[in-house]
């Protein structure tokens, strides 16, 4: 069985849970191959692999620009069976329609869809997680992505069924794949802070960054995802409108300490966090 993964990871954080789901397939006798989504990318050979999995952050409640507009390159490809591997920073059902656009451009193409996975990652953007909801988030990921990749080697169905609000509010804040060309090119880097490191460019997916005279230079391509702003090693660059949501720096993943409680999930959605840790084998007490 071979499995090609085509992935879009701005912080990192989708390519890990990927990367469980890469090792349990292994580990099941599959062949797996990983691809990165950017603009520069060569064509995967999705032809040669029996199933497809994509992986992406949700943005806005919407699978990212550039993923659905790879999503509309892929070739033609009668009955290939594709899952999408999601991630978020949030456990709200609202996320759940996030990839129909995407969706809707594969079935033209004769994509089937077998199912739908979504993992709650720590945000790279809004506010900054604590290293203990991190560390939480991650064990609740590797507690589950073996038995979701172990569905995709039997080639069982699992679905996300999107609720009205869901499909409702994914239309609504659509709107950010339209605004983010223009609202990128607000994103500038703190010249006293910034040591011309290239970092920015050489991550940013969409090449929309050019460093000019030791500076990056922003143009009118970007997506959003801020993964030149979170991986920069001063915290030099500003995100225009959105910079009181900057989140810089990647996250430690240290395994859970112990006796952690409820009061060590961050306030924001608290009993939410804490029903998708119970559900991912974690069951934090109340004190």
């Amino acid at each position: 069985m071979k499995v090609l993964f085509v992935v879009f990871s701005a912080s990192g954080n989708t390519m890990k849970v990927c990367g469980l789901f890469a090792d349990r397939l292994k580990e099941r006798g599959a062949e797996c191959e990983t691809v990165r989504i950017r603009k520069d990318m060569s064509a995967p050979d999705v032809a040669a692999a029996d199933v497809l999995v994509i992986g992406y952050p949700v943005h806005g409640f919407n699978a990212p620009q550039n993923v659905v507009d790879l999503a509309k390159d892929l070739p033609e490809c009668k009955d290939k069976v594709y899952y999408v591997v999601k991630t978020s920073g949030e456990p709200l059902h609202v996320n759940d329609a996030s990839s129909r656009v995407m969706d809707r451009a594969l079935k033209k193409k004769g994509y089937v869809k077998k199912g739908e996975f979504h993992y709650v990652m720590p945000y790279n953007m809004i506010f900054r997680h604590s290293d203990d909801m991190a560390s939480l988030l991650w064990q609740a990921a590797k507690n589950t992505a073996p038995s979701d990749a172990d569905a995709i080697f039997a080639g069982e169905e699992r679905q996300l069924k999107a609720s009205p609000l869901a499909v409702a509010t994914r239309f609504v804040v659509a709107i950010e794949h339209k605004a983010m060309p223009y609202m990128g090119r607000l994103f500038k880097a703190d010249k006293e802070k910034c040591v011309s490191c290239g970092k920015c460019a050489k991550l940013c997916p969409m090449l929309n960054i050019e460093m000019k005279d030791g500076t990056p230079s922003f143009g009118k391509d970007c997506i959003g995802c801020t993964a030149c702003s979170f991986n920069c090693p001063t915290d030099a660059i500003s995100i225009g409108i959105l910079n009181g949501w900057r989140v810089n720096g990647a996250y430690k993943f240290a395994p859970p300490r112990e006796g952690l409680t409820r009061k060590d999930v961050c306030a924001y959605w608290r009993g939410v966090y804490v029903r998708y840790f119970r559900e991912h084998g974690i069951d934090l007490k109340k004190k």
